[in-house]
C-alpha cells in the first residue's frame, strides 16, 4: 500500500467509526502528517483524492470538512452480481469480473496477476512516464500505433503470413475487434455459424446483433467437416468465427487436413471466416492456420495480449483485406474516436520490443504444462474426466460424473466462493451440460477441488 493510500484509509476509517462525522474539519496538514509520518504533500494528495471521492469537501482558507453525504465504502455484499442469474453465455464473465478478486476463479478465462510479466510492464510504464506529452494526453490514431503495428507483422511474417500496412488495424480490445467486423459484415437475421462448444462471448455479442447463430460441433481435429459443409448448404451463413492454435473452450487443434476443408468449403459457399489467434503464443509448436493458408482473401485474423501481457491493457488487433480495413477504420471512429490508447500501446509494443517476452512465454507453457498435468490428476480422482489433454494453453474441457449438470454445480460452487464455467454457456445447442471447462492455473489454488468434491455431492 503506498503512503497517500494509507492516509485515505485513515480518514476513511475515522469516518466509517464516527470518529469524524459530516461537516467535521479534518486534522490540519502538517499534524496529520506528524501523526502519520508522511510528508506534508503526501497527505495534501490524499485530502485532494478524498474530495474527488466526494468523501471530503474543500473550503478556501479554513481546510478540509467531512462531507455532509458522505457514507460509509460500498461493501462487497452489495456490489457482487446476483447469484440466481440464469445460466447464460454472460454469467461467468459477470461472475468472474464483478467477485472479489480473492475468490478462486477456475471458469475464468484469464491467468492469475501473479503469472504475468508485471515486472517488464512496471518498466515500461516507468519509461513511458519520460514520453512526450502528445502520448499521455491526445486520442489514439486511427489505425493505432505504428510501432506496435510493425511488431505485429513481423510476429506474422514468422507464422508465414505476409502483412502490410494497410492490412492491420488496432482496436481497443478483441471484442470489440469482433464487434467492428460484425457491424461491418453483418446484417439483423443474417446466420454465423460457430462452434459447439464455443467461446461463451462469441455467442453474448452476436445475439447483442440480432443473427441466427447456429453451432458445428467441434472434434478433437476441427469442427466437424461433413456437419458444417452441410450447414453451409443448407443455411447460407455470412460468417464463420472460431479459434485457431489452441480451441476454446475445448483444447484441441484444428489439423491440417481440416484447415484445408473448412477453406474449400468458405470458397463454394462465400463464406468469409473470423480466426481468432489469442492463444497463438501459448503453442508449443504452430499449428494450421486458416488465415495464413488462405493469405487474407476471405480469412479475417484477429487477437489481443490479454491472455500473455495483461488483461488490464485492453488492445486488439484485425489483419484483413486492405479494402475492408479502410472500412473497419471508419467504423472505429464512428464508434470509438479513434483507435486504442497510446498508453496501453506504447506499454505493450515495449514489453514485445524487449527481451523478456519471449522468455515469459516459454516460462509460461512450462508452467501451465505443469498445472494442466496436477489439474487433470485432481479432476480424475474427482471423477471428473478431460475430454482431451491439450498441447498447450490453460483450459481443460472435462465431463463431470454421469447425472451431474455442471450449471447446478457451478450455483452450489458459488455459495462458497468459487466461480466456474457450466458447459452449456459455451453450447449453442445446449448439449453440454455435462460439461465444464476449467482454468488450470487457478485450480492450483488449495479451495478449489473441496469446494467442487462438496458441489458434485450435493
Amino acid at each position: 500500500m503506498t503512503r497517500t493510500a494509507g492516509v485515505m484509509r485513515a480518514i476513511r476509517a475515522k469516518v466509517a467509526s464516527r470518529a469524524l462525522t459530516a461537516g467535521d474539519r479534518l486534522p490540519s496538514i502538517r499534524s496529520f502528517a506528524a501523526t502519520m509520518r508522511v510528508s506534508p504533500s503526501t497527505v495534501v494528495e490524499a485530502y485532494d483524492r478524498l474530495v474527488a471521492e466526494g468523501l471530503v469537501r474543500a473550503r478556501r482558507g479554513s481546510g478540509f470538512y467531512v462531507s455532509s453525504t458522505a457514507l460509509p465504502p460500498l461493501s462487497l455484499a452489495d456490489d457482487r452480481p446476483p447469484m440466481d442469474r440464469a445460466v447464460d453465455p454472460l454469467w461467468v464473465s459477470r461472475q468472474s469480473l464483478d467477485t472479489d478478486a480473492t475468490m478462486p476463479k477456475p471458469g475464468c478465462g484469464w491467468l492469475p496477476a501473479d503469472w504475468m510479466p508485471v515486472d517488464a510492464l512496471r518498466r515500461a510504464m516507468r519509461a513511458l512516464a519520460r514520453a512526450e506529452p502528445a502520448v499521455l494526453a491526445d486520442y489514439g490514431a486511427t489505425r493505432g500505433s505504428l510501432a506496435l503495428r510493425r511488431l505485429l507483422m513481423g510476429r506474422f511474417a514468422e507464422d508465414g503470413l505476409d502483412v502490410s500496412a494497410d492490412q492491420l488495424l488496432l482496436t481497443a480490445s478483441g471484442t470489440q475487434a469482433i464487434d467492428l467486423i460484425c457491424r461491418f459484415l453483418l446484417r439483423p437475421g443474417d446466420t454465423v455459424v460457430v462452434d459447439d462448444p464455443c467461446y461463451f462471448n462469441f455467442r453474448a455479442l452476436l445475439r447483442a446483433h440480432q443473427v441466427k447463430i447456429v453451432g458445428v460441433p467441434y472434434t478433437a481435429s476441427g469442427p466437424d467437416i461433413d456437419r458444417f459443409e452441410a450447414v453451409l448448404a443448407a443455411e447460407r451463413p455470412r460468417l464463420y468465427i472460431t479459434n485457431s492454435a489452441l480451441h476454446n473452450p475445448t483444447g484441441a487443434t484444428l489439423s491440417a487436413r481440416a484447415a484445408h476443408r473448412l477453406l474449400t468449403a468458405a470458397a463454394t459457399h462465400d463464406l468469409t471466416i473470423v480466426e481468432d489467434d489469442i492463444f497463438a503464443d501459448f503453442e508449443p509448436e504452430p499449428s494450421a492456420r486458416l488465415a495464413v493458408l488462405d493469405g487474407l482473401r476471405r480469412v479475417i485474423r484477429i487477437g489481443s495480449f490479454s491472455k500473455t501481457l495483461s488483461a488490464s491493457l485492453r488492445c486488439g488487433y484485425i489483419a484483413a483485406r486492405p479494402e475492408w480495413i479502410a472500412d473497419l477504420v471508419d467504423l472505429q471512429v464512428a464508434t470509438s474516436f479513434g483507435g486504442p490508447s497510446p498508453v496501453a500501446t506504447e506499454i505493450i509494443a515495449s514489453v514485445l520490443a524487449g527481451g523478456s517476452y519471449r522468455k515469459h512465454m516459454d516460462e509460461l507453457r512450462r508452467r501451465l504444462a505443469r498445472s494442466r498435468r496436477n489439474a487433470a490428476e485432481k479432476l480424475l480422482r474427482l471423477g471428473i474426466e478431460p475430454w482431451l489433454m491439450p498441447r498447450g494453453g490453460f483450459y481443460l474441457w472435462c465431463r463431470l460424473p454421469e447425472g451431474r449438470d455442471s450449471a447446478d454445480v457451478a450455483r452450489s460452487a458459488l455459495t462458497e466462493n468459487v466461480v466456474l464455467a457450466p458447459g452449456n454457456v459455451f453450447s449453442a445447442s445446449q448439449s453440454a451440460a455435462d460439461f465444464m471447462r476449467f482454468n488450470v492455473a487457478h485450480c492450483d489454488d488449495r479451495r478449489v477441488m473441496p469446494v467442487l468434491q462438496r458441489a458434485l455431492a450435493r
